[in-house]
């Protein structure tokens, strides 16, 4: 027989709870189960993400979902890929600007490097493919210089890694120990006639060389040369950025004319809507149609003016 222990748990198990009390356990419930995780924090300045909508296209199978994905991540990669990269060979003069290389084609390609104390001396090549110096790039800071066009002058400026300016005195001894640009750390850039070569004169009329690779002694870069010939030509590698940079103001500079200038070729006074009808026509390569069009209209046309 049960026992009167027994008994008293079993009427406590058999008596109701009261509506509140139910109703608390109820909300309680439902509301753990229904409740959202939580976001992750926030900072100022993140990129809010958009969550796109669901279209009746993307209700395919899981074939054209990934087709679609793919595309996406190719179009990402390849707007990454539009942003220049590495280093090139400078062949013009406006493009000889920021961190450079000079590199020369002796029996192993060097290029013109400068250690902590300023002494310029030559430096083997390791970051080449074969012997091509258009595939050269700096495996150490010592390799690197930056070239700046000095302002109000045709010369240019060399800094080295740690802040000093190339200079080369009366003997032609080449170092990079002073901290401002005199006339002795200017250099004119001259364009040779071999292939994307260069020259560099000094402010006495020498050029920046080195001795005959044939030789057999030891490379030694100086600035004594009396001419340009095959040992004072050099080719300059560039970081791709500036080259880049370079041909936008080139085509901004060739794109730009002023409403002075289409006056002045029209004849006449011209007002806004004809101002942009010539850039626009001078963009798409039919300006002297439009330019012909306006003369006509202001009564300026002349048939022997085209």
């Amino acid at each position: 027989m049960p026992t009167l222990r027994e008994h008293g748990l079993a009427a406590l198990a058999d008596v109701k709870r009261p509506k509140a009390c139910r109703r608390a356990l109820t909300h309680c419930t439902s509301s753990a189960s229904t409740s959202k995780m939580v976001k992750p924090l926030t900072f100022k300045g993140d990129k809010k993400t958009k969550k796109r909508k669901r279209s009746s296209k993307d209700d395919g199978d899981d074939d054209n979902r990934g087709e679609g994905s793919s595309t996406a991540v190719t179009k990402t990669s390849s707007s990454t890929a539009e942003e220049p990269e590495g280093w090139v060979t400078m062949v013009q003069p406006e493009e000889l600007t920021g961190p450079v290389m000079f590199t020369f084609a002796a029996t192993k390609p060097i290029c013109m490097a400068c250690d902590a104390t300023g002494k310029v001396y030559a430096l083997t090549l390791d970051n080449i493919e074969g012997e091509n110096l258009h595939t050269a790039e700096p495996a150490e800071v010592k390799q690197v210089w930056v070239i700046s066009k000095i302002h109000g002058s045709d010369r240019y400026s060399l800094k080295s890694h740690h802040g000093k300016y190339l200079s080369c005195d009366k003997f032609g001894v080449l170092s990079a120990t002073k901290e401002a640009i005199s006339h002795e750390e200017g250099f004119v850039a001259i364009k040779t006639d071999v292939g994307a070569g260069w020259a560099f004169q000094t402010i006495r009329d020498k050029y920046i060389g080195i001795d005959d690779p044939k030789s057999g002694g030891t490379i030694e870069i100086r600035g004594d040369a009396e001419e340009i010939g095959f040992c004072q030509t050099w080719t300059i590698r560039g970081q791709a950025r500036f080259k880049k940079k370079t041909k936008k103001e080139e085509n901004k500079l060739r794109d730009r004319i002023t409403r002075k200038d289409l006056e002045a070729q029209a004849g006449v006074k011209l007002d806004d809507d004809q101002v942009k009808i010539l850039k626009k026509a001078r963009r798409e390569g039919r300006f002297h149609e439009a330019l012909l069009d306006v003369r006509v209209k202001h009564g300026k046309h002349d048939k022997f003016a085209y």
